[in-house]
């Protein structure tokens, strides 16, 4: 059998040509895919320390202050009649008439009811006699004390028994007297067994009726009756401490009552007690209502709407209640300089509107506060702000 022929030189050069460029192409993708992996772990180790760096700086919400404008201070407040007076007996005894009842219309001096007083009309009598024997006394005792001055004028009694006769005239002018004074008191006590008003008004109350008795000036028992003159009405309003200094003579306000609803009526400051109560810490502040139409009523609740002057909120700020952070050091709110970094500053609450608050001092209308702080926030801490995109 014939021997196969050996293949030329230039064939197999050709050949070890193409291993070796298969050789270097799959070392050039083995290379590829080693630096596309180990990109993509430098990649991922890199987003994993900017996440872990991200982390560690925790992310708040902040907010701008807002504005505080002029506004009416709105606090509760009670009627009371402008002149109240319960009217009692002055004298004992029994009711024999009455006359007027609860939401009557009197006047002043008009008779209210009558008070049958027997008692005190015997003692009278008896206190009449009294100063009659009293005024016969003392005449006799002063005829008899001129002639015994006479007599000693001629030294025909001594001046001794003078001198007696004229201390028992005295005597006698002074029992006159105290008598005298009896029987006008007794008349004083029967002219009160007539109650008068003592002034224009309306009963708002009666606490008697025909056959009561009557005790002199029995003031532990209810009054007989009470007037109230209700032509103008004063309004009692507490003010807290920190608007007293915006609260002075012209001061205005406009008020509700429950039993009108809808609707407003006028008031005008015209007193203040100019000192604080030590419980509430307020001002008591009276204004003046007028009530001619008689629509309101004594003794009523108020919502009443004190309109302050500009300069009563100067300098204030609002936020959110949720803003607030209370510790040892006082009340104060968290802000975001330019850097990011925390600063604390102390604040004055100048009024607690519930979720939101008027704050004083330490804070800036440009500033970034820091809606819901971490209890745990310091000053100097970075934070990553999320501000509102408005």
């Amino acid at each position: 059998m014939p021997e196969a022929p050996l293949p030329e030189p230039a064939t197999r050069v050709a050949s070890g040509r193409r291993v070796s460029l298969f050789l270097v192409l799959f070392l050039a993708v083995l290379g590829g895919v080693l630096w596309l992996t180990f990109d993509h772990r430098s990649q991922a180790e890199e987003k994993l320390r900017e996440f872990t760096a991200a982390s560690a700086v925790p992310s708040v919400a902040v907010i701008r202050p807002g504005e505080v404008a002029a506004r009416p201070l709105t606090l509760p407040g009670r009627l009371t009649a402008w002149s109240e007076a319960p009217v009692y007996a002055r004298t004992a005894g029994f009711v024999s008439r009455r006359l007027v009842d609860i939401g009557d219309r009197v006047q002043g001096g008009q008779l209210l009811a009558e008070i049958e007083v027997p008692e005190v009309e015997q003692q009278l009598a008896a206190a009449t006699a009294a100063l009659a024997t009293a005024r016969a006394q003392r005449d006799l005792s002063a005829r008899t004390a001129q002639r015994w001055s006479e007599l000693s004028t001629r030294n025909v009694v001594s001046q001794q028994a003078t001198d007696e006769r004229r201390g028992d005239l005295a005597v006698r002018m002074a029992q006159h007297n105290q008598a005298e004074a009896e029987v006008n008191r007794l008349r004083a006590l029967i002219g009160f067994a007539q109650v008068l008003a003592p002034f224009s008004g309306t009963v708002t109350s009666r606490g008697t009726d025909v056959g009561a008795l009557i005790g002199a000036g029995a003031t532990t028992s209810p009054p007989l009756f009470t007037i109230s003159d209700t032509t103008r009405l004063r309004l009692y309003v507490r003010v807290p401490q920190a608007y007293v200094a915006a609260i002075g003579q012209g001061l205005t306000a406009s008020f509700s009552v429950p039993e009108h609803p809808g609707r407003t009526f006028a008031a005008e400051l015209t007193r203040t007690a100019d000192a604080l109560d030590v419980q509430s810490g307020s001002m008591l502040v009276q204004l003046t209502v007028p009530n001619e139409a008689d629509l309101l009523k004594p003794g009523g609740y108020a919502q009443v709407q004190l309109n302050l002057p500009p300069a009563a909120t100067a300098g204030q700020l609002r936020v959110p209640a949720s803003a607030l952070i209370f510790r040892s050091s006082g009340t104060s709110i968290a802000v975001v300089d330019a850097q990011n970094k925390v600063s604390i500053k102390r604040v004055q609450i100048a009024r607690d509107l519930g979720a939101e608050l008027d704050i004083l001092g330490g804070v800036e209308r440009t500033d970034w506060v820091i809606n819901s702080p971490s209890d745990s926030i310091r000053d100097g801490d970075e934070v990553r702000p999320n501000r509102p995109a408005s």
